[in-house]
This record gives C-alpha cells, sequence and structure tokens, in this order.
C-alpha cells in the first residue's frame, strides 16, 4: 500500500446530474439520491456541475435546495457556476437563502468568461446590454462582495406603515463569503482567487502557464495550487486557502464485469485527448484513473498535484448508469478514501 505523510482530510465528489430530456424528473431524482448515498457513506461533500441548455443540472442552487432538506450533514457545493450567466445581486439572494436553509453547509464554485456559445444565446440572455456585459473577474468580485454583506443603496429603513428595506442583500448569511470557491485552470486565476480570498478549486482541466512549460499535467497543476498558496499567504495570511483537487476516479473493486467493460471502454474513448495539450490554448486533461482502489491510491501519491493537498472532491464520469454511480460512491467510501487515509464522517 502508497504512504503518505498527509491523510486526506476530506472527501467529496462531483456529478454532473445527467437527465434524459423526456423524463428529466427521474434524472433530478437520481441525483438527489446519490447525494444522500453520499451522505450515508460518510462523504464530507457533493458537488453539482453547472449546465445551461445541456441534459445535466442548469439550476444546481434549486437542487441544492432540495438536497438540503433530505440530508442533514454533507456540504453541497457548485464547480463550478459560470457567473457570466447570472446577475450577482440575485445569485447572492439566492445563494443566501440555500445557505441557509441547509444550516450553512453550501460551498459555491465560481467561474468567469463569456458564456460558452455566446453567440447563440446572447439575444436572449442579455437582449439590451450583450456587447457591453462585463464578464471579467469584476463580475464574481461584486458577488463575493454582495454576499459579504457590503452595502448595495444608501436607502434602508422604513417605508410607510409596513415595508421596510434593507441596504445590503438579504438574507444575509454570515461565514458563506469564507466558503466562495473559485476554479481556476490557470496560473494567472489561481494567483487571483488567493490574492482575493477564494478557495482554490483545481479540476482535471488545465492550462500550462506558457508554450515552454512542461506538458506533465501533474507538475502543472502542482504549480498552480503553490502560487495559489503563496498569493493567497500573502493577501491573507490568516485565511485557510482551502484547496480541493477534482480528478476523475474509478475505482473497480466491486464492479461486476459488464461494468468494469463499460467503464474501460469510457476510459479508452477520453485518453487521447490527455496524451498532448488541446487546441490554441492547449488545454490539459487529466486521464482518468481507473482500476482497483489500491492501484488508484497508488497513481494518486505520485500525482505531482494530489499530493499538494488534503481535500478532494472525485468527478464522477458524466454517462453512467445511477446502479454504476452507486458502484463507484460505494467502492471509494469504503476502499479508496481509506486507502488514502481518509475517515468517513458519521451523522
Amino acid at each position: 500500500m502508497p504512504d503518505s505523510s498527509r491523510p486526506l482530510r476530506k472527501l467529496g465528489f462531483l456529478t454532473i446530474g445527467l437527465f434524459d430530456p423526456a423524463n428529466p424528473a427521474a434524472g433530478h431524482e437520481s441525483t438527489l439520491q446519490v447525494i444522500e448515498l453520499g451522505e450515508r457513506l460518510g462523504f464530507d461533500s457533493a458537488w453539482l456541475r453547472h449546465r445551461h441548455l445541456q441534459f445535466g443540472i442548469s439550476s444546481p442552487i434549486a437542487v441544492m435546495a432540495a438536497a438540503s432538506q433530505r440530508t442533514s450533514r454533507i456540504e453541497l457545493g457548485t464547480a463550478v457556476t459560470p457567473v457570466g450567466w447570472e446577475n450577482p445581486l440575485r445569485l447572492a439572494e439566492d445563494l443566501a437563502t440555500v445557505d441557509l436553509l441547509a444550516g450553512g453547509r453550501i460551498n459555491p464554485g465560481l467561474s468567469v468568461g463569456e458564456p460558452m456559445h455566446y453567440g447563440t444565446v446572447k439575444a436572449e440572455l442579455y437582449p439590451d446590454s450583450a456587447d457591453v456585459e462585463d464578464f471579467s473577474y469584476a463580475r464574481v468580485e461584486r458577488l463575493a462582495r454582495l454576499i459579504a454583506g457590503e452595502p448595495v443603496r444608501e436607502f434602508a429603513g422604513k417605508e410607510g406603515v409596513v415595508e421596510e428595506f434593507s441596504n445590503r442583500v438579504e438574507p444575509h448569511s454570515a461565514g458563506l463569503r469564507d466558503r466562495l470557491w473559485y476554479g481556476a485552470a490557470s496560473h494567472k486565476s489561481a494567483v487571483w482567487a488567493g490574492t482575493n480570498g477564494f478557495n482554490l478549486l483545481s479540476s482535471s482541466v488545465i492550462f500550462p502557464a506558457d508554450a515552454d512549460q512542461d506538458p506533465d499535467f501533474a507538475l502543472v497543476q502542482q504549480a498552480q495550487i503553490r502560487a495559489y498558496r503563496e498569493a493567497a499567504a500573502a493577501s491573507h495570511p490568516n485565511s485557510p486557502a482551502r484547496v480541493s483537487q477534482g480528478l476523475v476516479v474509478i475505482p473497480t473493486d466491486s464492479a461486476s464485469a459488464q461494468q468494469r467493460a463499460k467503464y474501460q471502454h469510457y476510459v479508452a474513448e477520453r485518453t487521447p485527448r490527455t496524451r498532448t495539450p488541446q487546441g490554441p490554448k492547449r488545454i490539459m486533461f487529466a486521464p482518468d484513473l481507473i482500476g482497483s482502489s489500491a492501484e488508484i491510491a497508488e497513481q494518486l501519491y505520485a500525482h505531482a498535484g494530489f499530493r499538494e493537498v488534503d481535500e478532494v472532491a472525485f468527478a464522477l464520469p458524466f454517462s453512467f448508469d445511477h446502479e454504476d454511480y452507486v458502484q463507484i460512491l460505494t467502492d471509494i467510501a469504503t476502499h479508496l478514501g481509506p486507502a488514502l487515509g481518509w475517515t468517513p464522517a458519521t451523522t
């Protein structure tokens, strides 16, 4: 068994919440059941991807609200919400409301940038302001300020007999600002997240700092995490500066022969893109890790990025069936997690 000087402290998982467009309710129910299973298995967190105009969760905040009423302990997060699709003030209200309903268990993961395929949707998304919308870091900075309770306006107080107004976003959820995460794929974004007081989500998709950087995914990720920690320590020395890594892992300890064949086919189709950086931006994809939990643990301990963290949110494959997710999560919780030094949480 591989050895680590630092045991895994927090274990989470990430799901896209896939659904059949002919029966979307069943897919959302499956996602909620998976989160409930995660809590029973002792996972520390469950994270939801955010998909628009696709067959995955488009409203993770609503799903987290539902999950908060069917669980009592497991933390719930988004990985990530693209803020370019959102009005920061309205998003701040929704996140604070759900965080209060969940008892302070929400971990919003965020990203900035122009919405994907913006030219095809901007007329509906921002019909009057599409060409002047700001998709820079300033958009998520504004969201963070509003969540922190900074004033929205000067006006506040009672008006008339009944109406009373606040000058900040209501409800206010104390502590939520400290649980904001940024999904950084580049060195620049990692440094920005650390400088601006966000926790860091580092996933299976990253960009090298420059064309001369060694195209080794693990080393690039390691460099980004270290740059984040350095920036966070300089700007926020009293902040915990949490970092979570999110690779795709597929343990096969209890998988059937049919499941193993399906999983191997999935990985084989995705592996070619991991061999070299892709496209003009030189996007780098991490290889999916498949095998027994002992084999995956050995690969993780050899991974330079993993050695930098004590929290993970392992990503579930996109297109598997409910029973596959049950098997994978059960193996992660009962075999892989303990092999990494993790101890299940208790309700």
